[in-house]
């Protein structure tokens, strides 16, 4: 896996965050196929925010397929393929926050989810890097947005 974040991590914007970083060391993932990371540090103003702890988890991990997929031949009389599966791999995010003041954590989990046909990886590499383009800047153009929509349940 090529995916390896480095420190510190600088946020997106986010309502009532001001120039938010989070410093993060590698953490033991929770599969083998999988990277994890753990915010020790946070920089920036981020008041009321809590780095990882065993009671509030704040970590991001990425998972690759276990045994990747590859296309079966053509249909010899056809020529069509029969069947196309899919290569899926996650980024999951996991945040302690609380429900309501004095009670227990909670995980709250924000996954991305890429669902990449077998095959596309070599056949149409440029718009697999384009999806995740538009994605990835998609995520970070909306982030306050999505704090708070997150927040107020307003779309």
């Amino acid at each position: 896996m090529t995916v390896a974040l480095t420190t510190p991590v600088t946020g997106a914007a986010q309502t009532g965050l001001t120039s938010p970083t989070y410093t993060i060391v590698a953490d033991t993932p929770p599969d083998t196929n999988s990277k994890q990371w753990a915010v020790t540090a946070l920089g920036g103003t981020q008041a009321g925010v809590t780095t990882h702890t065993v009671a509030a988890p704040f970590t991001t991990s990425v998972f690759r397929p276990k045994a990747t997929q590859a296309l079966a031949p053509v249909d010899p009389v056809t020529g069509v393929l029969k069947r196309v599966p899919y290569n899926t791999y996650k980024f999951i995010t996991r945040k302690g926050v609380l429900p309501l003041a004095g009670q227990a954590f909670k995980n709250a989990v924000i996954t991305t989810i890429l669902e990449l046909p077998a095959g596309s990886d070599t056949a149409d590499a440029a718009n697999i890097r384009a999806a995740l383009s538009m994605h990835i800047g998609s995520l970070t153009q909306t982030s306050s947005g999505l704090g708070d929509t997150g927040v107020q349940g307003i779309l």
